[in-house]
């Protein structure tokens, strides 16, 4: 015992090193807003950076280089987190040379002729729509789109610009490839009068696409035609679009503008989070509420005027002949607490929700404070990975608990599976798509390196902690049932055809999946339409409803079921809440068809791989909302009545 408590505690101080290490290297990358601005005086060099190439009917992300666009005289890759690199971001130097409130125009980059090889990486790359996507000073380009709509934002942003267009020459039917060679940059700051130092508040972009012309032969000095600072010639339209085609050649040109902006520094993301949704996400709120409402009436009917009839016809009965003609909850009493079948797995299951609720309640909580906002990229992932891997600690002490309850004594191998069954199937898929993703050659490929790191989160910290958490579970005491089990069980009666253990189970997902079926479609936009996802407020409040309407149908489909004298509520217990993620899955695939572009069959695997590993993560999480939900019914009602 000596020796194992000895290894246990140097786990936890090697556990605990780590965590410290990791705490200090996420606070310093942590990127709060409002909190820490950057000054610029005029003339000072501003950084821009290229990120990687998106697109929506792909979902498959390139670095930016990846195709033939003009380079600096040397690419330095940015320091990145492991969110980032999970979402497939590749942040490298530009060569554009800004100067901060010094307007250019027509500066001239480079100038390329295509190969067929060039061509044609520009041309898919076209075709599927991919945008240019460029930070500067930690704000992304957007590109500004004008609307008309009444009601409606007057500018609505578009992350990024795309490569190019499709269209055709006037009176032709043949279809050409255009390139977006020309680039109006306009940089938003904040003045400050006293110091008349500014902020950056917002970067736009209006691309073009225009086939430049010059006199004589192509030099350094060469002045353009088409787009010249010395005769003010800007280009704002193009009769003649640049063509991508093999042997043309393209000459990329910027210009640069600097507008002051009564915008603060604080205030800067509103417009990219500028979101005109607001009441349907009221209209969830309300919807949600309305279920809560209908479950909790039901509930109290059932605890406060069934039950309590129920408990007290119970207690005043005197002769074992009236105990014999009752029906109802109580004569499972017996049975009602017996060990299921595969009991081992259940608590498994059960601990691997704990660590799932937990991971989720304290990323909602850093996300509501501000932590993950969307200008911290790749923040609210890195989160989520660290959290589970340190919630790994509850999720074995809850699944040895109840082994204990159940009268195990094998603590170790239900640790094991607790630490590896979850974790092994989702990274099972996660390899899988990981090499789909590689075999395309896009940056969304998880580097070895960052492979290495999660494989060290995984066997490093989070099984040791599962261990920790399963031996300091497994020391508790177990706990008493209220009511003791017979030693022969009890035959259960032929159930109506609305009590067979299917049909129950899949009616009982639908109202939790109901509670969160309208958050869950601005999930999915902002995670595979490329738009940010900032309403957090909204998303803990629909998921407090959805842990409520979890617990609330389960208990009143529990107490159905043991009024028909059907004792078996252990498993159905978790699968009633948990088939609320065959709903969600069923969602995802109406969504794919109904909202998402994606035609080619890697993006399609892509998309369902993912969501399949999301409805996982969901089922476990809101099955074991449901099991500790009726856990603590069945005990509570009955350790109310008296059995002789």
């Amino acid at each position: 015992m000596g020796m194992e408590l000895r290894r246990i505690s140097k786990t936890c101080r090697s556990a605990i090193i780590f965590i410290l290490v990791l705490c200090v290297h996420v606070a310093h990358s942590f990127y709060l807003p409002g909190v820490a601005p950057q000054d610029f005086e005029k003339g000072d060099e501003l950084k821009v950076k290229v990120n990687k190439l998106t697109s929506i009917k792909t979902q498959l992300p390139y670095s930016y280089y990846s195709l033939p666009f003009c380079q600096p005289n040397k690419i330095v890759d940015s320091t990145e987190n492991l969110g980032e690199v999970l979402r497939g971001d590749r942040i490298e130097n530009a060569p554009y040379s800004f100067k901060m409130r010094d307007a250019q125009m027509c500066n001239v980059l480079c100038r390329l002729t295509l190969d067929d090889k060039t061509a044609k990486a520009f041309k898919e790359k076209i075709d599927d729509e991919y945008r240019v996507n460029m930070i500067l000073d930690n704000l992304p380009l957007v590109v500004p789109i004008e609307r008309g709509d009444p009601g409606s934002p007057a500018v609505v942003y578009q992350l990024g610009y795309h490569v190019g267009l499709k269209g055709q020459y006037e009176g032709s039917k043949e279809q050409k490839f255009f390139m977006h060679n020309h680039l109006a940059f306009t940089v938003r700051y904040h003045r400050d009068v006293q110091t008349d130092s500014a902020r950056i508040v917002g970067f736009e972009v209006k691309p073009y696409s225009i086939k430049h012309e010059y006199d004589g032969k192509w030099s350094e000095k060469t002045r353009l035609t088409t787009c010249d600072p010395h005769t003010k010639r800007l280009v704002v339209s193009s009769s003649t679009p640049q063509e991508v085609e093999p042997k043309k050649e393209i000459i990329f040109t910027y210009d640069v503008d600097f507008q002051e902006s009564e915008v603060k520094w604080a205030s800067r993301w509103d417009a990219y989070l500028l979101m005109n949704d607001n009441q349907i996400h009221w209209f969830s709120i309300v919807n949600s509420l309305m279920i809560v409402l209908f479950l909790s009436g039901m509930v109290a009917m059932i605890m406060l005027r069934t039950l309590y009839r129920d408990i007290s016809r119970y207690n005043e009965l005197e002769t074992q002949e009236e105990a014999q003609e009752e029906t109802g909850w109580k004569l499972v009493h017996g049975d009602v607490f017996r060990i299921p079948t595969n009991s081992d797995l259940l608590c498994v299951y059960v601990g691997t929700g704990v660590q799932c609720l937990g991971m989720v309640f304290v990323t909602m909580i850093f996300a509501m404070l501000g932590f993950l906002s969307p200008s911290n990229r790749g923040g609210l992932m890195t989160a989520m990975l660290l959290l589970w891997v340190f919630m790994g600690l509850f999720a074995g002490y809850a699944s040895s608990r109840l082994y204990k309850t159940f009268k195990g004594t094998e603590w170790k191998r239900v640790a094991f599976r607790t630490a590896f069954l979850f974790p092994a199937v989702v990274s099972s898929i996660f390899f899988v798509l990981n090499a789909l993703i590689w075999g395309q050659k896009s940056s969304g490929a998880v580097p070895f390196g960052t492979m290495f790191a999660l494989i060290f989160l995984w066997f490093g910290i989070s099984v040791p902690l599962v261990f920790v958490g399963a031996y300091l579970g497994f020391k508790k005491p177990a706990v008493d049932d209220p009511v003791k089990t017979n030693k022969i069980p009890r035959q259960i009666p032929e159930q109506a055809w609305y009590m067979n253990p299917v049909f129950s189970i899949l009616i009982g997902g639908i109202l939790p999946f109901g509670a969160v079926f309208i958050e869950l479609f601005f999930i999915l936009t902002s995670i595979w339409l490329n738009q940010f996802y900032y309403i957090f407020g909204f998303l803990f409040l629909v998921f407090v409803i959805l842990i409520v309407t979890c617990a609330e149908i389960t208990v009143v489909l529990c107490y159905f079921q043991l009024c028909s004298e059907d004792y078996l509520w252990w498993w159905r217990s978790y699968l009633t809440s948990g088939s609320s993620a065959l709903y969600l899955f069923l969602y995802a695939t109406f969504y794919f068809f109904t909202k998402l572009q994606i035609t080619k069959l890697v993006s399609a695997m892509l998309y369902f791989g993912y969501m399949l590993i999301a409805s996982y993560a969901f089922f476990v999480l809101t099955g074991t909302i449901g099991f500790y939900a009726c856990l603590w019914f069945t005990r509570l009602i009955y350790s109310s009545v008296k059995i002789d």
